[in-house]
């Protein structure tokens, strides 16, 4: 509230002269100059897709230099792909289909907790329990959109064989903080051979919708802004996003 009584008061000094009107302007984008992180993973044919899906594939179908008025070119990928949204017809039938995923949880404040060194070491921990969670409980809550650094898929281009993923107490425990939406830099909430997904079940009993192959590399722990778009794809079972964190 009082950054938006500032850039009033700031405005309202643009009825003075056009000398000092200019000086404002200036103070005005420097006042919401802001520093933005991209944590989507590079859609390209060197990205390694999920075994046995459908990898991604983009070929120009008219190239300037070849005598056509425009750039233009095609792509082939599954929507899960890179980093994205799952919907909840992704492992339920009578679920939801990513069209009408509500846009306003994939909008807003988010938490990022690093855990980053407890799955490096030499033998990783294989779950993220609500104990790792609990020294952040008050962040979570204060942003009811989590996202969990692991530090476990750190090349794109290998899929991993194995990663950890949320101990069974986790679901509930999110609920119970106000929790919408989850992230991680893994690209499943359940095992690889995973048949079953009861994570991904327990997540949408919960009501949390679920954003995999987050990269979040070059990003610290807190509280950032969150914007991560799923495509709107008509009967889509999840959709590639353009996902990226901010700080004004």
């Amino acid at each position: 509230m009082d950054d938006v009584h500032s850039v009033s008061r700031k405005l309202l000094e643009c009825a003075q002269p056009a000398r000092r009107c200019a000086g404002v302007l200036v103070s005005l984008s420097r006042t919401r100059a802001m520093k933005i992180w991209d944590i989507s993973r590079t859609l390209s044919h060197d990205l390694a897709e999920w075994p046995g899906d459908e990898p991604f594939r983009f070929r120009a179908t008219n190239e300037i230099a070849k005598g056509a008025s425009v750039n233009l070119g095609a792509i082939t990928m599954s929507v899960h792909n890179g980093t994205h949204a799952d919907a909840r017809f992704h492992f339920d039938p009578k679920g939801d289909s990513i069209e009408k995923a509500p846009l306003d949880i994939y909008v807003g404040r988010a938490t990022v907790v690093d855990l980053a060194q407890s799955f490096a070491r030499s033998k990783p921990k294989h779950l993220i329990t609500a104990e790792d969670l609990k020294p952040h409980a008050e962040d979570i809550a204060a942003t009811s959109r989590l996202l969990v650094k692991t530090g476990r898929w750190s090349d794109s281009t290998v899929f991993p064989d194995q990663i950890p993923v949320i101990a069974a107490d986790v679901p509930a425990w999110l609920q119970k903080n106000g929790v919408k939406l989850l992230g991680l830099d893994l690209p499943s909430m359940d095992e690889i051979d995973s048949k079953s997904l009861q994570n991904h079940h327990a997540l949408a009993g919960a009501g949390i919708a679920i954003v995999e192959s987050l990269d979040l590399t070059d990003v610290a722990a807190g509280i950032y802004n969150f914007a991560a778009l799923p495509l709107k794809i008509a009967g889509g079972d999840g959709a590639p996003m353009r996902a990226i964190l901010w700080r004004e």
